[in-house]
């Protein structure tokens, strides 16, 4: 459920004196983005130093905790150039210190963060050279998290989870997905999901540290547009690296980054994508099965993230519009208006 009435701050102070009593918070300021009913908070103590928390009970708190040591662990593993990239959470007993808040039927969980050193965004709208150079830089940066795929801490959360999770909801109660038709319309893409796996050879892909969540404020750039730093996990999980592609996808589109925004399927077959593909593809080549697999990467994220999180995760206003889409856009356009060999083609594989 959403995190409702709750006392941030009486939880956020919670969770800092169980990590260190003996340092005293000053002031305690909500800097969420808005959007979703994750809650980020800047802590300033009596002797200047400042902290960021974030307050959430999106998911699981297990996969929040297993998330955040996964990360940890890549953190401290990566090299460089990208060692000091992921914003570091804090550590107590060389673990990462996550408090666990319940009381009268609420459940929330609080991890700290060193703030993030910040240098410049990316336009909302990149140039091609933007592009190449993100291509490029993604492009090293999958590969140093892939050569650290076998030293990370196990992940218990897969795709077949999430989409046998949200089947179990379906079935518990249809009513909470629209009517009888849509929960079968539901069902249909969930099966149509788990179905088309075994066709893209996929036991050949990389299992990585993937963040989906690639918009354009959440990262910084150094001013030769080289990846400086990155931060938000809610979307983390270990998968194949085309589980991010379709953000990528979304910061490198003609319309650029947007405050109204949607989630469109049309953006994976723009030339502007189909341009970052090829500078990818030198630094860290692609396999055509991993192209045709992006169709249902799309599909796994609308029914995974906007169906069966969305109202969990987004503020209700943006909720509500998305899931609308999703019946009457976004799943329609799943098997309609995707077209890999296009970017097959254009990769010469």
């Amino acid at each position: 459920m959403p995190i409702i009435d709750m006392n941030y701050s009486a939880i956020v102070r919670k969770a800092w004196e169980g990590y260190d009593a003996s340092k005293t918070i000053k002031t305690i300021d909500d800097i969420s983005a808005q959007v979703s009913t994750n809650h980020v908070f800047r802590i300033t103590f009596d002797d200047d130093d400042i902290i960021i928390a974030k307050l959430s009970n999106f998911g699981k708190y297990e996969y929040f905790k297993e998330d955040h040591r996964i990360i940890h662990s890549l953190s401290n593993n990566l090299l460089y150039p990208f060692e000091n990239l992921l914003a570091k959470s804090l550590l107590k007993n060389n673990r990462v210190y996550i408090y666990k808040h319940k009381q009268a039927g609420e459940d929330a969980w609080v991890v700290f963060y060193n703030p993030t050193r910040i240098l410049e965004r990316l336009p909302r709208r990149l140039s091609d050279d933007h592009i190449k150079r993100f291509g490029q830089q993604i492009g090293k940066f999958h590969k140093a998290c892939a050569k650290l795929r076998h030293v990370l801490p196990k992940s218990e959360k897969t795709l077949r989870t999430d989409i046998n999770a949200l089947l179990q909801q379906i079935d518990q109660d249809e009513t909470a997905f629209g009517s009888r038709m849509q929960a079968d319309y539901l069902k249909y893409h969930c099966d149509q999901f788990l179905k088309n796996r075994s066709k893209y050879n996929m036991n050949t892909f990389e299992i990585i540290p993937v963040f989906i969540d690639w918009n354009i404020g959440n990262f910084s750039v150094t001013n030769k547009q080289e990846l400086y730093s990155r931060w938000d996990y809610d979307w983390f999980r270990m998968s194949y690296r085309m589980m991010d592609f379709y953000f990528f996808a979304r910061v490198v589109s003609d319309v650029g980054d947007r405050t109204v925004f949607s989630y469109n399927i049309n953006v994976l077959n723009e030339p502007r994508f189909i341009l970052f593909l090829q500078e990818y593809h030198k630094v860290n080549p692609i396999k055509a099965d991993e192209l045709r697999f992006l169709k249902e990467v799309y599909r796994f994220f609308i029914l995974n993230y906007v169906i069966k999180d969305g109202k969990h995760f987004f503020a209700e206003q943006y909720a509500n519009k998305l899931q609308a889409e999703a019946f009457d856009i976004y799943l329609p356009s799943v098997d309609r208006d995707f077209n890999a060999d296009l970017l097959i083609d254009a990769l010469k594989i």
